[in-house]
């Protein structure tokens, strides 16, 4: 996932340039109720946009991050609650805007919900519902597996968009497009063990969305950014430990078990993601239900071409 890379890119010195604003302590309790995570759609005229949002109180002060419509968890340089009005507010060097998108709402029962204006300067309006804790109480009891990918066709698989270029089936592997379409399972999952081998090209980009929600990232050309971007992490908010070196043009391996919110990720046998909660969605999911059950799907918008093979999938019971 490097979608807006130069947004991506001046992020964070945007941050340590942006404008100073009031925090409202809150220390009278009135910001508990927003306190936590929550996941959002951002309604905008032409669609809806997934996105994510938590909120912390630390010393009493609080502050949040949040998951746009692309890329990864980011912090927000102003959130406050006021007259029981949430404002949180995302930098315009983050949003591909002229101005800061401020977002402003009210808690009614256990949905936000308010308006903000977006990039295109129209009125957006904006829910929240609370983000699941997806906590299980007993091991899961393991399916029989599924062949994804026939090795053969596009069967089971839709492209999010028509129009060339295309995925494509070459040698029994599928090979992404470069900057086309992603490359979504019809079959949802919820818990899981998934086996997929991968062969990235020099300078290239993938990931493997998990549920359609979580990013595992595939690259050999993201050395610079945080070690969540680099190949096994969950983009943007778990790093592979021990991260393994790039390999362009082989083929490896992934064996992803996700069951709940917690996932354990071994890269050519060796785990490198041991049992860890992954917090929220990633930019670009299918949408922020996280209680539901999702798609496996496959990023095809980045450059460069990988292709992927043996996708064997076996679902808890």
């Amino acid at each position: 996932m490097k979608l807006r890379r130069l947004i991506f890119a001046t992020g964070i010195a945007m941050l340590m340039h942006a404008p100073v604003y009031s925090q409202t302590a809150n220390a009278s309790g009135a910001a508990k109720p927003f306190l936590g995570r929550w996941d959002l759609i951002l309604k905008a005229p032409d669609k809806e946009y997934p996105s994510w949002l938590d909120i912390e109180q630390v010393d009493g002060e609080l502050k949040a991050q949040m998951v746009g419509r692309w890329g990864n968890a980011r912090p927000l340089p102003k959130v406050e609650v006021a007259n029981g009005v949430l404002t949180f507010v995302s930098p315009k060097e983050e949003e591909g805007s002229d101005h800061d998108m401020i977002f402003q709402g009210k808690l009614v029962g256990t949905t936000l919900s308010g308006t903000t204006t977006g990039p295109d300067g129209k009125p957006w309006q904006w829910i929240g519902h609370r983000a699941p804790a997806l906590e299980r109480t007993a091991a899961p009891q393991w399916g029989k597996p599924v062949q994804l990918f026939n090795g053969k066709d596009l069967t089971g698989w839709k492209m999010d968009k028509p129009g060339p270029p295309v995925w494509a089936v070459k040698d029994g592997s599928l090979v992404s497009p470069g900057n086309g379409p992603e490359l979504i399972s019809d079959a949802k999952f919820q818990d899981f063990k998934l086996h997929i081998e991968f062969n990235c090209g020099k300078d290239a980009n993938s990931g493997i969305y998990l549920r359609g929600r979580y990013e595992v990232q595939v690259e050999t050309e993201s050395q610079a950014e945080p070690s969540s971007h680099h190949t096994g992490g969950v983009y943007g908010f778990l790093a592979p430990s021990p991260e393994l070196p790039r390999k362009p043009d082989t083929w490896q391996t992934f064996d992803i078990t996700l069951i709940g919110r917690r996932v354990t990720i071994v890269q050519n046998g060796q785990t490198i993601i041991d049992n860890k909660e992954i917090p929220g969605i990633t930019g670009g999911a299918v949408n922020s239900d996280e209680a539901s059950p999702g798609p496996i799907y496959l990023q095809g918008s980045e450059k460069g071409h990988v292709a992927f093979r043996n996708i064997v999938i076996t679902p808890a019971e």
